[in-house]
């Protein structure tokens, strides 16, 4: 008995031992070991570390656990780049809110309240004119809001309640968080009580520039935009809640577009919340009004007798028209049109941007706006503004992306006759002829870096070349030449909407004589070679023979002293705003310049290339300086309100020709640098006024690039993807003028 005593408590001491080891290495390694001495049971503890909200778009992809950070362990032990995306799912229950201790309020006070990163300065060294280069491409400076990796990590601590006490809710996916105290607790945003009133600032903010509607029908009446806003905190999805929603797919687009802009009593529009609500807001307002536009063109019989639907049945549209010479079949066409420069300008979306066009164009077609005869109905004007403008959005698709337009641009079939400004006859005829310049430039850069690629025949890119140089020459005289005023033009806001007209045809044709001729203008800087070059060079570095010594280089601004007092904008009676009536005929512009002889190569040579670029650039400069600026009838604030803003600066809207702003500024730059490469290489022309002639030159240079930030400047006030043009510019301004 004492022998089975002893084994039993033997037995025992042993068990409790494992135990006892068991739960050593639970509390150590998170597992037991099992007593057979076999690999470990592993046991995992209930939440040991929870996952984190947000996965890295690597770890999404490879269904990795990321742990949040920025990079995560995973991306950086790998050497990969690391990105976030805002989650889609539901997210986790809503629970009360924790208290910020002061450790993280200090942190959030030291916060950026910007909404993007400084953008570095450009490299002085030989890089540089590879780095400006990038204005001249496609699409640039564009910031693309719909895929931005640090979306997510920049709103944090920004959202605060919104105005009656509610929260104003983030999009899907980005939980809202406890905002700083220093943050203003109320974001005001645009938006209005009734489709008179957003009607009566689409003729405020946004007709001046995109005249898809005929003139205003009634008195207009003070701007007045709803004093609150707020969201709906039953709303699952946290969508902003709307005083007014309006009815028509035209009313929810120009409703996009107005609440971009700031409110007159925000107290800070430029804060990351402002800006925040403002971009949420727009962004509600436009899927409104695409899926108005879906319904407008839904057919009753196609959910409940498909074959009758197909027997050519219309859309019946049983509402009242936002304008009362504008049918109410034509407000989703005139919708599409405003989404399409809202893509472009706030998100950044060239695809969507074509997209919306295509839609516009084939509505139109289908419609038949193209093929009207000349009728004198109450409905023909809109009918030609919507077809007109429908050709100008699709041909400003390609323009922007640089690809082949989805139309003929002089199809013998499009017919309808332009529309009609009383105080300028011609004004829709020179819009539409610089769209198709402009187009046709933007082809011909298309063709020359395809033909510098392949190394093919250059005749077809130099006979491309000469008929654009007559062409632009030609439209841009018309462009310069003083309306035919009637007596008694009528509206004041279409007179306006005129002179706008002008002074963007003035810019697109510019442009495109910047395309024209910026290969041929820049082609003889090694550094820049690669991109803008003439046939030879390239050839040498695609068949590795030795590049130009910099020695060879020959500088076309050397050349442009005659040029410069001629070439001034503010020295001539052009620098009037376009209203006045004592504007210069062409011939005044600028001192004519001479037709060089046709070289073997090129027609044209770099010293007259470059003076073409100096100009155009010039000229579109001063006409981006000349846009009107929006003066809605005098507002009136709330009185004694603290928040009322006494000097608020309205941003011009619709800048669907910004491109012209890019190809201007590399147009200019790449002139500066080749000036101070000129002076550099030519030390021996000192003492024989060309330093004085050249700093003429820089001066204005200098002067067209303040415009053109000014310009960019003013935009991005309300459109966010044009901060990315802002910043690209400004940066390369300091490294030229203030970091030299």
């Amino acid at each position: 008995m004492d022998l089975q005593d002893s084994q039993q408590q033997q037995q025992q001491q042993q068990q409790q031992q494992q135990l006892q080891l068991q739960l050593q290495q639970q509390e150590q390694y998170g597992y037991a070991a099992p007593p057979n001495g076999s690999r470990p049971a592993v046991v995992r503890k209930k939440f040991a570390k929870p996952p984190v909200k947000v996965a890295c778009l690597a770890c999404r992809a490879s269904r990795t656990r990321c742990d949040g950070q920025d990079p995560c362990t995973n991306c950086a032990n790998k050497s990969r780049s690391c990105s976030y995306l805002p989650s889609k799912r539901g997210g986790p229950r809503k629970k009360k809110k924790a208290a910020v201790s002061p450790e993280a309020t200090t942190a959030h006070d030291h916060s950026p309240h910007l909404i993007v990163a400084p953008t570095p300065h450009l490299d002085q060294s030989a890089g540089m004119f590879s780095q400006i280069d990038s204005f001249s491409m496609p699409g640039a400076g564009l910031r693309h809001l719909d895929y931005s990796p640090q979306v997510h990590d920049v709103f944090t601590g920004f959202v605060g309640p919104a105005a009656g006490g509610e929260q104003l809710h983030v999009p899907v996916g980005m939980g809202p968080t406890p905002s700083p105290p220093s943050l203003p607790m109320q974001y005001m945003v645009r938006t209005y009580g009734s489709e008179y009133e957003i009607l009566n600032a689409y003729y405020d903010f946004i007709h001046l520039y995109f005249p898809i509607l005929p003139p205003c029908t009634t008195p207009p009446c003070p701007d007045q935009p709803q004093s609150c806003t707020g969201s709906s905190s039953s709303s699952p999805s946290g969508e902003p809640r709307l005083v007014h929603r309006p009815r028509s797919p035209l009313s929810l687009a120009i409703s996009a577009i107005l609440a971009l802009i700031p409110h007159p009593n925000d107290p800070d529009p430029s804060s990351a919340g402002s800006v925040l609500a403002r971009r949420t807001h727009a962004n509600l307002f436009a899927q409104m009004a695409a899926s108005a536009v879906e319904e407008d063109c839904e057919l009753v019989d196609s959910s409940t007798d498909p074959s009758q639907a197909l027997s050519g049945a219309s859309p019946l549209i049983d509402r009242e028209p936002l304008h009362s010479r504008t049918p109410v079949e034509l407000e989703c066409i005139l919708a599409l049109l405003i989404l399409c420069i809202y893509e472009y300008s706030q998100r950044g979306n060239l695809i969507k941007m074509r997209y919306r066009a295509s839609q516009a164009l084939s509505i139109a077609l289908d419609k038949s706006l193209h093929s009207l005869c000349d009728e004198h109905d109450v409905f023909a004007e809109a009918r030609r503004r919507a077809w007109w403008m429908t050709y100008y959005c699709v041909l400003q698709g390609s323009i922007v992306s640089g690809t082949a337009p989805a139309i003929v641009i002089n199809d013998p079939r499009f017919v309808t006759p332009y529309p009609h400004f009383p105080s300028d006859p011609e004004g829709w005829s020179i819009l539409i002829q610089a769209q198709q310049v402009l187009v046709t430039a933007t082809q011909f850069v298309v063709d020359l870096s395809k033909c510098v690629a392949t190394g093919s025949d250059m005749q077809y890119i130099y006979k491309q070349m000469e008929h654009l140089e007559v062409w632009s020459k030609s439209a841009m005289e018309r462009a310069n030449q003083l309306p035919i005023v009637r007596i008694n033009p009528g509206d004041q806001v279409e007179s306006v909407t005129a002179e706008s007209i002008r002074a963007i045809s003035r810019i697109k044709i510019s442009s495109a004589q910047i395309k024209t001729h910026r290969f041929r203008a820049f082609s003889d800087i090694p550094l820049f070679i690669r991109k803008h070059c003439d046939l030879t060079t390239t050839k040498a570095y695609g068949t590795g023979e030795a590049p130009v010594e910099i020695t060879h280089l020959s500088c076309s601004c050397s050349n442009l002293e005659p040029f410069v007092h001629s070439s001034s904008v503010d020295s001539c009676n052009n620098t009037a705003s376009p209203a006045s009536p004592s504007a210069s005929t062409p011939s005044t512009d600028f001192a004519p310049i001479l037709q060089p002889p046709v070289t073997a190569d090129f027609p044209f040579s770099t010293q007259y290339s470059a003076k073409v670029c100096l100009r155009a650039a010039l000229v579109a400069a001063q006409m981006f300086h000349n846009l009107p600026v929006p003066k809605p009838t005098s507002y009136i604030p709330i009185p004694n309100s603290p928040t009322a803003t006494l000097h608020l600066q309205l941003p011009r809207t619709m800048p669907s020709f910004a491109c012209c702003l890019m190809q201007s500024s590399y147009a200019l730059f790449m002139l500066y640098y080749k000036l101070r490469v000129a002076k550099q290489l030519s030390p021996e022309l000192k003492g024989e006024g060309y330093p004085e002639s050249s700093d003429r030159v820089v001066e204005e240079l200098q002067r067209g690039l303040t415009r053109i930030m000014g310009a960019v400047s003013n935009y991005s006030i309300a459109f966010e993807a044009l901060g990315g043009m802002r910043d690209e510019i400004e940066g390369a301004y300091q490294t030229a003028f203030i970091d030299a």
